[in-house]
């Protein structure tokens, strides 16, 4: 069986986060910095995090099952809901580090060392934060984008810990080794955040913007044969399925027959203007007064009104 790009680029994410990381302790061991202790804790959590999205990636491509009728993709939001919350708790270790060292004083040594070596794991950090950015994209993969957001932030922390380790090197403003840190720990948090909110907006079905303008686009249309009109219209894209529904009123006299294959030449469409799986289904309504027609259901045994989820 051919394995996926996306599954292709998180192995290897997960390897050479590996290297960059051991890079990273090498020079925080030589040079004994505040920053560059940030930074390799930052890889710790990143290595981490890679390793839960890769499972996470892994679980959202088995189909459904007699447990999960709807699939597992749905753990995509899950695993960059983690990935944005350990970003979020680095900034905040990197921030306790360094006014921790800062209040009770600490020494550098080997400055220049632990600059070759950083450096060195940023620029590998950028070319797979790079790489993973690309195959994300192209696979239109939410775990991989996540990823190689999280992979690209640290590229920024190695850049800030090289910058304030050769300033130090010159100029010997010790206080610079926190104040960068701190700096970069708040960036860090604000690419977490957005990690966070993307979660938290699939975890609650929010509406994808562009997938609603398609639909209401191709819906907007003429519609086929003897289909009049649609209403309560509902959608949600779980990572690369978009599930929709809706009611269509069709002309009083039409059969079932012919207002099935209508109904199907619509759902054809909607599949076709939306981009990934697309999953529609369709409630047929003979015309006339909505509350009419589902006049039956108004002593449905409910707490909440249908009112409330159409």
């Amino acid at each position: 069986m051919k394995t996926s790009p996306a599954k292709t680029a998180l192995r290897i994410s997960l390897l050479v986060s590996v290297l960059s990381l051991s890079l990273k302790v090498t020079g925080f061991g030589i040079t004994g910095s505040n920053t560059a202790l940030s930074d390799a804790a930052e890889s710790v959590i990143h290595v981490l995090a890679v390793s839960f999205v890769y499972y996470g990636l892994l679980l959202s491509t088995k189909p459904a099952d007699d447990k999960h009728l709807y699939g597992h993709e749905r753990v995509e939001f899950l695993s960059v809901g983690i990935e944005g919350a350990v970003i979020t708790l680095a900034g905040i270790t990197i921030i306790y580090q360094s006014v921790e060292n800062y209040l009770y004083g600490y020494n550098l040594r080997e400055l220049m060392t632990g600059v070759y070596l950083i450096g060195g794991a940023g620029i590998i950090n950028f070319i797979l934060g790079s790489y993973l950015l690309k195959v994300g994209q192209r696979e239109e993969n939410m775990i991989v984008i996540s990823n190689a957001k999280h992979t690209l932030t640290d590229v920024w922390t190695s850049a800030g810990a090289v910058a304030t380790l050769l300033i130090i090197k010159f100029t010997d403003l010790l206080i610079l080794d926190s104040l960068v840190a701190i700096l970069l720990a708040f960036y860090i948090m604000y690419e977490g955040f957005k990690l966070l909110k993307y979660s938290v907006d699939g975890l609650m079905d929010s509406r994808d913007p562009a997938v609603d303008k398609a639909i209401r686009k191709e819906l907007s249309k003429e519609l086929p044969g003897s289909m009049i009109n649609v209403h309560n219209l509902r959608h949600r894209t779980t990572g690369s399925t978009t599930w929709i529904e809706f009611h269509a009123i069709f002309e009083e006299d039409v059969n079932l027959e012919q207002a099935h294959d209508e109904a199907t030449l619509l759902e054809k469409r909607l599949i076709n203007a939306v981009k990934g799986d697309v999953i529609v289904t369709i409630h047929l309504e003979p015309e006339g007064s909505h509350e009419e027609v589902h006049n039956t259901l108004k002593d449905a045994d409910q707490n909440r009104p249908l009112e409330d989820f159409i």
